[in-house]
């Protein structure tokens, strides 16, 4: 991303506990917000790989399991980490403006 897209408000601050996955929609978009170690991340929330969303899988470290097949990608990044993920996933950088944890959209 170019730095030039519009900062929008998805979330709370605190409903991101750490250790969370937290899915949230954005119009079309599907979301999916993580606490890791309190720092906060943001990546489609749709896995590359078949229709499921990631916040109902599991985070193991910065790591987020699929729930449906069990593929793997790093939460920092996006990027896949061997089958049966194809494709890595897309992130979106984040700020947090007082109490709004906000992504960047380009």
């Amino acid at each position: 991303m170019d730095g030039n897209g519009k900062w929008v408000s998805v979330a709370k601050r605190a409903a991101i506990k750490p250790g969370d996955v937290v899915g949230v929609t954005l119009g079309e978009r599907e979301i999916a917000l993580y606490n890791i170690d309190g720092a906060i991340y943001a990546t489609d929330n749709l896995c590359t790989h078949a229709f499921a969303f990631l916040s109902q899988g599991w985070l193991d470290g910065d790591c987020i399991e699929c729930p449906l097949h069990g593929g793997r990608f790093e939460v920092k990044t996006g990027k896949g980490l061997g089958p049966p993920i194809n494709d890595d996933l897309k992130t979106y950088k984040v700020q947090v403006a007082g109490e709004d944890v906000q992504i960047q959209l380009d």
